[in-house]
């Protein structure tokens, strides 16, 4: 299992590089709305203070591995540069729109 937030973290940077690949490039795809669906446990500590925390099951696996009950979420996120504000471009440059 993994949790969540490294998940959105590799997502994240998926983006980022297939930004960076597309520079150059003649076609712009402006990227909408991200659904990402995932099953998760949640596990809690016994411990003050102890925080939530979200794991994301990795699904087939190792039968032998103890039993975890699992939630699934679906989650939109609404990506934008940070810089602009903006949807971002998955593909560098884009060229003017016809009227």
């Amino acid at each position: 299992m993994i949790e969540l937030s490294d998940v959105i973290h590799d997502l994240r940077g998926q983006l980022e590089k297939a930004m960076a690949d597309a520079v150059g490039r003649t076609i712009a795809f402006e990227l909408g709305d991200i659904e990402l669906e995932v099953a998760v446990a949640v596990e809690r500590s016994g411990q003050a203070g102890a925080k939530v925390r979200f794991w994301v099951v990795e699904m087939g696996g190792d039968a032998s591995r103890t039993r975890t009950d699992t939630q699934h979420i679906k989650l939109t996120l609404h990506p934008r540069v940070a810089a602009t504000g903006r949807p971002p471009e998955v593909s560098g440059r884009s060229l003017p729109r016809e009227r």
